[in-house]
């Protein structure tokens, strides 16, 4: 509170919203089996990734102003709706060339990535992730049938995540893979690429022929400092073979309106992908959810955007400092974006005998509910969501050093 008071914050990520009861999975729902928080410690929401914060005050007023018309009947994407966010692009990530042709709505990225993975690949065919990968990826290529190939993300001498490039190629080579998913910046390591390191991941995807879906649905959410380079801007071939996929409801909380879109500059990717997604005839955009990513999109959806950064940066510093300090034989990256932390506990359950389950059960028993990080692809894991009133992120820490790491 006094940090956010010294900054002269304008807008609230301080009050603590009871969430109970009013549509949300976080609040009303506990992932781990058998978890039975103690009666007098109320439950801290830190898994499924939607922040604790009400949503910028340009989203509402924008979403307000048009339910002051009474009428929502059929309606086209408007205009002001691809200058959004084509000028959010231009602003946010030096975008140049995006026009509205190349931009096509999606009802979530996991849909794209549907409709990608039917249009370009078969039953059976393998394709490329990275692990930890993001949970829905390996949902949906489990559903549709397809091989998913894991190549390792590799924590350097500084604990740096990384991509291991040799291996990739080496996988590629191997099971004659022609996909990939790549998650920039990453969910759930929280690692923000630099260019050079997307140069080569793009190389090795074109020296093996390989389309590419882009899940850049944080890239709003770089840490201060961090900058996100946008995958389709590192090179011509880049640009031509990458299916890039974005949203605004990672950065302004607003996943239960619905509404993503894709950015495909090659016109026979984006032909292929709008066929498969018009397939089902329930692809299409919600009245309120377009007028919600104007808001966002604005000068004022902006400003509440760089104050959150600001917040999200204090919680992860003090997140990774406190567990450091605290929580004996727990490994973590410290996180440039995303507003996740990504948990290697194999030391202290080595250590000290205890089972994931054991782990888990621990933490949601005093109130933190936090998740099961074997579910993206790596043994030993725990995923913690840090999107919330910095009271409540201590408050998590606290309970957990004091109950659990003790």
């Amino acid at each position: 509170m006094a940090f956010l008071e010294v900054l002269g914050m304008k807008y609230d990520f301080t009050t603590v919203l009871d969430r109970r009861g009013k549509d949300s999975i976080a609040a009303d729902v506990i992932p781990i089996k058998g978890a039975k928080v103690k009666e007098d410690l109320a439950p801290i929401p830190m898994w499924i990734a939607d922040m604790g914060f009400a949503t910028a005050p340009a989203v509402q007023e924008a979403v307000a102003k048009r339910l002051e018309h009474p009428v929502f009947g059929y309606f086209p994407a408007s205009g002001e709706y691809y200058d959004s966010i084509i000028s959010w692009h231009e602003r946010r990530n030096g975008v140049k060339g995006l026009a509205q042709e190349h931009i096509g709505y999606e009802n979530g990225v996991l849909g794209c990535v549907t409709s990608a993975l039917n249009a370009f690949t078969s039953p059976g065919e393998a394709v490329l992730v990275h692990a930890p990968c993001y949970v829905g990826f390996l949902h949906v290529l489990e559903d549709l049938g397809r091989k998913i190939i894991f190549s390792n993300l590799k924590r350097d001498h500084e604990g740096i995540w990384r991509m291991d490039y040799e291996d990739m190629d080496r996988k590629m080579k191997e099971y004659n893979i022609h996909f990939a998913i790549f998650c920039s910046p990453h969910n759930p390591s929280g690692r923000v690429w630099e260019k050079e390191e997307i140069e080569k991941a793009m190389e090795v995807y074109r020296t093996n022929d390989a389309i590419v879906v882009s899940d850049e649905i944080w890239s709003d959410l770089v840490l201060p400092g961090q900058k996100h380079i946008p995958t389709q801007s590192i090179s011509e071939d880049a640009c031509k073979r990458t299916i890039a996929v974005y949203a605004p409801s990672k950065t302004f909380n607003l996943a239960g309106l619905v509404g993503s879109y894709h950015i495909i500059y090659e016109k026979y990717l984006r032909d292929k992908v709008n066929r498969q997604g018009a397939i089902s005839h329930y692809n299409s955009m919600n009245v309120l959810s377009m007028h919600a990513l104007i808001g966002a999109y604005s000068a004022g959806g902006e400003e509440w955007l760089e104050e959150l950064r600001i917040v999200l940066q204090e919680n992860a510093d003090f997140a990774y400092n406190y567990i450091n300090k605290n929580f004996d034989g727990i490994s973590l990256a410290k996180p440039q974006g995303t507003y996740m932390l990504y948990l290697d506990c194999s030391e202290y359950l080595k250590r000290y005998g205890f089972s994931m389950e054991d782990l888990l059960l621990a933490g949601a028993s005093v109130g933190v509910i936090w998740q099961d990080g074997r579910d993206f692809g790596m043994d030993n894991t725990i995923r913690m969501n840090l999107a919330a009133p910095h009271s409540q992120i201590v408050e998590a820490l606290e309970r957990l050093k004091k109950y659990v790491f003790n």
